[in-house]
């Protein structure tokens, strides 16, 4: 088992960890400005890797509702537990709505993709495609009024989302599937040498975010509401990933997957919604950059036991 789990560390940390670390270095010793390569990942590298994989993938009607069901019963409960651990530790309202972010959004697009991709092939990746656009339709929309609560707006929510083009992507890519249509072979060759480029800069972008996430963490002293946030997602969420997936019935290489997904590190997208609407954000970037560092030595050992 141990020889396992350092090869597995090898074969699909170190490699991952490699552009996260030149990511980290730039922005440590270069500043680098990461608002460009946001923009790059947003409108360009995410619609291509999700269009990729979507015409390509290998994905049946029931793996898709199995994954559909598997995300809302995963998050419902975690925004359950965490609104009890809320008022059972009398947490604010704002320490409170960043612990929902903490334990319902986790960093499935960005490190999650590259890790499933690495670790269990082309059909690990197809499978995670539809568990990853659900992630990002939950960001946008529960994400927002689990952050906002009283200033959430389901208009300016459900704007958010068809203002990203992976949405467009998503549903181009249903379309050709459903009439069995294809691109043409040099479009499609060109979407797929963009979507290669996708692993490699969303890593080095979270590299830099975790630098500028390090700065912040040194203004705040430990909270109870850390240390719960901590606890929920390194583990809570591992129990309540494999209660979904043992009362959902879900078996195969889509249960490995879907409950290596779900044990992912906080999204830094929750920070992002953390401070807009002050949820806490300094309590948020805490978790993300200590899960994300935890979650080098943990999932490898997660990926061994679901393999």
């Amino acid at each position: 088992m141990i020889q396992t789990v350092f090869t597995t560390l090898f074969q699909v940390i170190v490699p991952l960890s490699i552009p996260v670390t030149v990511g980290a270095l730039l922005g440590r010793f270069k500043q680098l400005d990461t608002k460009p390569l946001l923009t790059l990942y947003l409108y360009y590298l995410s619609p291509a890797i999700i269009l990729d994989t979507l015409l390509t993938a290998h994905v049946s009607h029931h793996d898709i509702f199995q994954t559909v069901a598997f995300s809302l019963l995963n998050l419902v409960l975690l925004w359950t537990i965490a609104n009890i651990l809320g008022k059972a530790f009398k947490l604010s309202a704002s320490e409170t709505a960043g612990l929902t972010l903490i334990s319902s959004l986790t960093n499935s697009v960005n490190y999650g993709l590259p890790l499933v991709l690495l670790a269990f092939g082309k059909l690990g990746l197809d499978k995670a495609s539809v568990y990853v656009i659900g992630q990002m339709v939950i960001v946008n929309t529960l994400g927002v009024y689990f952050a906002a609560r009283s200033q959430f707006s389901i208009k300016n929510a459900i704007k958010s989302v068809f203002s990203l083009p992976a949405i467009y992507a998503a549903i181009l890519a249903f379309v050709l599937r459903t009439f069995h249509l294809s691109l043409p072979v040099d479009i499609a060759k060109g979407v797929s040498m963009v979507a290669d480029a996708y692993s490699p800069v969303v890593l080095a972008i979270l590299g830099v975010q975790m630098v500028n996430v390090k700065i912040a963490r040194n203004k705040e002293k430990f909270e109870t509401a850390f240390w719960t946030g901590m606890a929920v997602r390194l583990f809570v969420s591992p129990i309540v990933g494999l209660f979904c997936i043992y009362l959902l019935h879900i078996r195969g290489i889509l249960q490995s997957v879907l409950f290596v997904l779900a044990c992912m590190p906080v999204a830094v997208n929750a920070v992002i919604l953390a401070e807009k609407f002050n949820a806490s954000p300094k309590m948020v970037s805490k978790c993300i950059l200590w899960t994300t560092l935890i979650s080098f030595f943990v999932l490898p050992f997660l990926i061994v036991v679901v393999k």
